[in-house]
């Protein structure tokens, strides 16, 4: 990585909406600061709605991601042609994601670990694990330049426990742009305020208003930054990692470069 050019970040979610919740407030501090951050949806989320489905809802959650990029400052959103709810770690979708990951240049790849209540999240995440040493391998996918050298590749926040509970490596804190990231999570407005309450059976609960819907339903789905998320802020941001509001975390995975303590500060320059 080269001080004199912009890091250069992809976050893959499975849905449109999931690189916004998990990751949308250090993508933002990271565009703030000038670096590329690009979000990839692995679906077109064409099946995550009770009411419209199919081309009608891809196209909705199409526009809904571009407005969370304006909102979020990213450089670019990509969203893969692939159907919600039928997400499978195929060849095809490893080629995809070491050409994306080739192309871009990445130094930071964030995904799902393969431990989800979701079968996208699960299989999302497993075929980002399989394209992290596949990335270095020439001969693969050879249209597109070989990397020279392993990203760093993180897992997103889940709660899950099983086979084993998620690690948090690297927390940030992002009080500074936490509503930056709830409007980017709001202008899924077909999710939060209308898909999820629905699925979840809170709709009732909700404001009249679609928009203070949708922002009041995102929380629901926000992490708090409380046990061992915590403990990594205080490791970074000492006794005013107690002060933080909102965080996010990452686990780093095993498969990808191993950074150091000094690497983790230079590809996080948000960190104090």
């Amino acid at each position: 990585m080269s001080d004199q050019r912009p890091l250069q970040i992809i976050i893959l979610g499975a849905h449109p909406d999931d690189c916004e919740g998990y990751a949308g407030g250090t993508a933002a501090l990271f565009a703030k600061l000038g670096h590329e951050v690009t979000f990839v949806n692995l679906t077109n989320g064409d099946a995550g709605h009770h009411l419209l489905k199919g081309e009608e809802l891809a196209r909705i959650r199409a526009a809904e991601s571009d407005s969370a990029r304006q909102i979020l400052g990213l450089t670019r959103y990509v969203t893969l042609d692939n159907h919600d709810g039928e997400l499978m770690p195929t060849l095809e979708l490893r080629r995809e994601i070491v050409r994306l990951i080739r192309n871009y240049g990445a130094d930071l790849v964030f995904s799902h670990r393969p431990f989800d209540y979701h079968p996208d999240h699960r299989y999302g995440g497993m075929a980002v694990q399989d394209a992290a040493y596949l990335v270095m391998v020439p001969n693969l996918c050879p249209e597109t330049p070989v990397l020279r050298r392993n990203p760093v590749f993180l897992y997103l926040q889940d709660q899950f426990h099983k086979p084993y509970p998620f690690e948090p490596r690297i927390a940030i804190d992002i009080d500074e742009v936490w509503e930056t990231k709830l409007a980017a999570m709001a202008a899924h407005r077909s999710q939060f305020a209308e898909w999820l309450p629905w699925i979840d059976g809170y709709a009732n609960e909700l404001p009249a208003d679609p928009e203070a819907a949708a922002k009041v339903a995102a929380q629901r789905y926000i992490f708090p930054a409380k046990g061992p998320v915590r403990d990594a802020l205080k490791q970074y941001y000492g006794d005013a990692g107690d002060s933080v509001a909102h965080a996010e975390a990452f686990e780093i995975c095993e498969y990808g470069r191993q950074p150091s303590p000094a690497e983790i500060r230079r590809l996080f320059p948000m960190l104090p």
